[in-house]
């Protein structure tokens, strides 16, 4: 079962996984689009209360995906929201797993965040799964309250646990920030980011859709807490690039200081987008690559081309 099988990141899995010749049982919020290979199963709302009844019914693994999302608009010292995330991507999250324990579920597959990591790193130095947690903001709190359940329920029921921290992550139909970039390298439009040298690590979504695949299927996974990545880190300014080539149109960067980005951002109220653009985080998937032998199939390249796709 995927539940936030209508998501972005969700329809890409179920189609990925059904042509691997899993059964699908696809969970969304309300009746949508879906493949009709799939079983389709009506969740309204995901949170403490949900009652999953029979869809967890001879159901052998569990990607759960279904979360309240950040909102990038918080504050990220601002943890007023913290009740509301909890009530989705803790309470919905471990009601869920006590259930699917219940019912004899043997894998669950939790995609988490990167922000329960942290949301910078200094030049150089890239997160492991090691790294003493640090979430920075009531999305990375939530999904790291929801990591801590996980890891008891399965110590007390023997149900075998996966934990993804992905990323950003970019495809074709990515939206919010990623969306509104690739539209303005579309579009041509000079863009001030020509002197960005931070680094990067992203996600490709065909890559994320393979890595947790493998987390269903690969025994090694059980159990364990898993960085993911593209294995290839960007500077905005290189992904701009990439972007524009994949698009097949000429790059416009003006070659401004990024003091000057970060001093114009701050005036508009805008410092976290600066910080995002500007600033580096990476991580290390080396647990993934010596572990589970999982290589991403995908190249920056690749996946940046099928992101731009119209």
């Amino acid at each position: 079962m995927i539940t936030g099988a209508s998501g972005f990141v969700g329809r890409a899995l179920c189609s990925n996984a059904m042509l691997r010749n899993f059964s699908v049982r696809a969970a969304t919020r309300a009746a949508c689009d879906m493949p009709l290979e799939t079983l389709r199963i009506i969740v309204p709302e995901v949170d403490g209360a949900t009652s999953w009844g029979e869809s967890l019914v001879n159901c052998e693994n569990i990607v759960h995906l279904a979360a309240r999302v950040h909102v990038l608009k918080e504050c990220a010292s601002d943890f007023d929201s913290l009740t509301a995330f909890r009530a989705v991507n803790v309470d919905g999250t471990l009601n869920l797993a006590r259930q699917a324990a219940a019912a004899g579920v043997k894998r669950f597959v939790f995609i988490s965040s990167v922000k329960v990591n942290g949301d910078s790193t200094p030049p150089g130095r890239a997160l492991t799964e090691a790294d003493v947690p640090n979430p920075r903001d009531a999305y990375g709190q939530s999904k790291h309250e929801a990591e801590q359940g996980l890891r008891q329920l399965s110590a007390n029921t023997g149900m075998e646990v996966v934990i993804i921290r992905p990323p950003l992550v970019y495809g074709h139909g990515v939206k919010a920030n990623f969306a509104a970039l690739m539209r303005a390298v579309q579009r041509g439009l000079p863009l001030p980011l020509g002197s960005v040298h931070n680094q990067r690590s992203l996600v490709a979504l065909d890559n994320l859709v393979d890595f947790i695949v493998t987390c269903i299927t690969h025994p090694q996974a059980a159990n364990q807490t898993f960085l993911v990545s593209d294995g290839q880190d960007l500077s905005t300014t290189e992904l701009v690039r990439g972007m524009a080539q994949s698009a097949g149109v000429p790059t416009r960067l003006l070659p401004v200081p990024v003091w000057a980005l970060q001093a114009g951002a701050l005036l508009l109220g805008k410092g976290d987008v600066a910080q995002r653009l500007c600033g580096n985080l990476q991580v290390d998937i080396s647990k993934a690559r010596s572990l589970l032998g999982w290589v991403p199939p995908v190249s920056v390249e690749e996946g940046l081309r099928r992101a731009m796709v119209e």
